[in-house]
């Protein structure tokens, strides 16, 4: 058997014939999803507040890829634009089997300094957007027979330090919301997973705060495989999972 033969049945289709929209694609964690989750035979749709930088990051994982990758610049925020996420990845793909609401963002001020633009910005980005997001695509699921949110929350959902109250309350609440559509969704066979995630060697963590031990953190390739294992549960669901470093200073 040649061997570009044997390579390409080798090759991982674990998830195939499913779509997947990541949010926040471009780069970090949600970069690792794309790329893992293409390579595992999914069809992925980056999304990105940055449209540039997802599209050459689709464009950087097409070759050797065992699934299709699309690239969509939007701000999850806008309801326009979340609605039209969802169905420009239904038409470009032909369907929408799974939701990571991966975009986050993130103001490193006191409550003295925060503005209250940068309040609203940060609760839109992390919160707003995953329910606008989780609205329209769960509407196409419920016509499909069922499908599979995954909402990218934080230790920051548990416990608190200074200077993130805006960060605190928007990933406090995502992890409520996650809950809630837990309940609410589960009955149209549609699985909504909350992934509590400790600190990861991303940019979100390295570029703010440069002084950090790296060597604390995690591999956000490690969290990827954790949501893979999740999505590939063929009944059951998870409906919250806790992903951390070995090391991890922000919990017990």
């Amino acid at each position: 058997m040649p061997a570009s033969e044997s390579t390409q049945q080798a090759k991982d289709q674990s998830l195939a014939g499913k779509t997947i929209l990541v949010t926040g694609g471009a780069s970090g964690l949600g970069a690792a999803l794309c790329r893992l989750l293409a390579d595992s035979g999914a069809d992925v749709m980056a999304g990105d507040l940055h449209g540039d930088k997802a599209e050459a990051l689709a464009q950087s994982l097409q070759e050797g890829s065992s699934g299709r990758i699309g690239a969509i610049g939007f701000d999850v925020g806008d309801p326009a634009a979340a609605e039209q996420a969802v169905a420009s990845t239904i038409a470009h793909f032909g369907h929408l089997d799974v939701l990571i609401n991966n975009a986050g963002t993130d103001m490193t001020l006191p409550m003295a300094e925060l503005t209250p633009a940068d309040w609203l910005r940060v609760i839109n980005t992390n919160l707003n957007g995953p329910f606008l997001l989780a609205k329209f695509a769960s509407e196409h699921m419920k016509k499909a027979g069922g499908g599979h949110i995954i909402n990218i929350t934080s230790t920051a959902a548990k416990r608190a330090w200074p200077n993130a109250s805006a960060y605190h309350a928007s990933k406090w609440g995502l992890l409520g919301l996650s809950h809630a559509m837990h309940a609410e969704l589960r009955p149209y066979r549609i699985k909504v997973t909350a992934a509590v995630v400790g600190g990861m060697r991303t940019p979100f963590l390295l570029d703010r705060f440069p002084d950090i031990d790296a060597g604390t953190l995690q591999d956000p390739m490690e969290v990827a495989r954790a949501i893979k294992a999740v999505l590939l549960l063929p009944e059951s669901v998870v409906a919250e999972i806790t992903v951390l470093p070995m090391q991890e200073t922000s919990w017990p």
